[in-house]
This record gives C-alpha cells, structure tokens and sequence, in this order.
C-alpha cells in the first residue's frame, strides 16, 4: 500500500513536467495529450488533464485558441507560453540533477548488493 501512495505521488510530480514539454513542440489538443501520456504508458484521464491545463494556464505557462473543427465543434488547442518555456527549461534542469542523485543512489545499493 505504502509503494502505490509513492507510486502514485510521484507520477503526479512529473505529469505538469511531461505536460509542459508534450506542448512546447507545437499547439495541441487535449486529447491528443493523453494520447502522447498513453504511448508513454503515463495513463491519464479528462478529469486528470483538464484542470491541471486549467491550472498551467491561470499560472500564465500556456494559451490557448479555438480552431474549427471538420468533425465536430471548435477544439481548443493549447500552447506554452514564454513564461511556460522558462519554467520548462527550470524543470528540464531539475529533471536531469533528480536522475543523477537517482541513479547514484541506485547504483550504491546495487553496489552493496
């Protein structure tokens, strides 16, 4: 029980981090977001996504605009902001300090195996 909590919370930490860089390659729609989280086997859901795109974007890190649709009614499709580019080059630069303290303390516990 105790690892599917710290399962669980760390997904969590790196979703807005996996998030934020799915969008800085171009605009996209949200279903085309959980789509990209599937692939890389990060399962998430509508009721996930959407307020945390809410969120992102009342922080000022993405934007969005409304395009006509051939299937349906107008999508919104999301884009990073300059302010989300800053705060995703801050992420980028933690992400790669947390793999190495991850993979040093790895790596000494399989030493001492």
């Amino acid at each position: 029980m105790l690892a599917e909590n710290t399962q669980t919370q760390m997904r969590k930490g790196i979703l807005e981090y996996c998030i934020l860089s799915i969008i800085s390659r171009g605009e996209i729609y949200a279903s085309d977001i959980i789509s990209e989280l599937k692939q890389a086997e990060l399962l998430v859901v509508e009721g996930t996504l959407y307020p945390l795109l809410t969120r992102l974007k009342n922080n000022g890190l993405l934007s969005y605009s409304w395009q006509e649709s051939t299937s349906g009614p107008p999508r919104k499709y999301y884009q990073i902001t300059p302010e989300g580019t800053e705060v995703l080059q801050k992420l980028d630069i933690t992400w790669k300090e947390l793999e190495f303290a991850v993979k040093i303390s790895i790596g000494n516990r399989e030493n001492n195996i």
